[in-house]
């Protein structure tokens, strides 16, 4: 499978472990880009983001809509089979659910996952959406698209973004997203949910206080389910990695990577 790859490589005082960062639904590697993959590397971490078949200049996208959990951890396996060494897996969002299932059975320096959707399944996070927006979720479930949940620049920014975030800057996201396999929404309902007692390794749970996708009761269930403690960060929505307070988010990512020898 040819993938889209893009990485940062440190100048100086390099660490010894790469970062591989998995993007969520409706997006791609893009959404690392601008703050995370340069500042990572600026504090010595070699950083790679993929974009998942099917997404940004990846290929798949003709079978986008049938596309699979498994086909999502194979892409992410991929790409670590050509680090040096097993990376620290940061995911968000659905990213956070394929680093979940990715590491039932490859192995990984530590993960991070960043208001990611629980092992449980997005049942209540279905149901949120439809009834905040029952025609929008009618049309996606008729059509057997899920880019109607976030097809206007209005509900990109209620899904993804603080009301601060200025207009501009939504407007800039909006026209990056696309649509998001049908077939892996399913399997994130209940369909095929990850294994928490088959993951044996350091892992940090954040989420985000304004978060409306993976609001804060979520995040602590994540959390639990990997007998940790989850950190909700405050004055933050659910695309961390792009909302203004995201060198916090990279901070505190930094600080437990090194606190953990990595």
């Amino acid at each position: 499978m040819k993938l889209d790859v893009i990485s940062k490589k440190p100048k100086r005082d390099v660490r010894p472990t790469p970062v591989l960062f998995v993007h969520g639904a409706w997006h791609g590697d893009w959404c690392w880009a601008e703050y995370f993959l340069p500042y990572f590397a600026q504090n010595g971490y070699h950083s790679y983001a993929l974009s998942l078949r099917g997404h940004g200049a990846s290929e798949g996208r003709q079978k986008l809509r049938w596309t699979r959990i498994r086909d999502y951890v194979a892409d992410v396996a991929q790409v670590a089979a050509q680090l040096p060494k097993p990376p620290v897996l940061v995911g968000h969002s659905m990213g956070g659910f394929i680093v979940q299932h990715y590491l039932e059975s490859h192995k990984a320096a530590a993960a991070v996952l960043l208001a990611a959707a629980p092992p449980q399944g997005v049942i209540t996070t279905t149901l949120r959406i439809a009834g905040r927006h029952p025609l929008a979720f009618l049309i996606a479930n008729l059509t057997l698209r899920l880019y109607p949940i976030v097809g206007t620049p209005k509900l990109t920014r209620e899904a993804f973004f603080s009301e601060e975030m200025p207009e501009e800057k939504v407007q800039s996201y909006f026209a990056r997203l696309q649509d998001e396999s049908y077939c892996a929404y399913l399997e994130m309902m209940g369909l095929d949910l990850p294994r928490p007692k088959a993951i044996n390794i350091p892992i940090l749970v954040l989420g985000a206080a304004r978060d409306t996708i993976f609001i804060t009761r979520q995040v602590e269930a994540t959390a639990r389910a990997y007998n940790t403690k989850s950190e909700i960060l405050p004055d933050m929505a659910h695309d961390m990695m792009l909302e203004a307070g995201w060198q916090t988010v990279a901070d505190r990512i930094i600080s437990w990577l090194k606190e953990q020898g990595l």
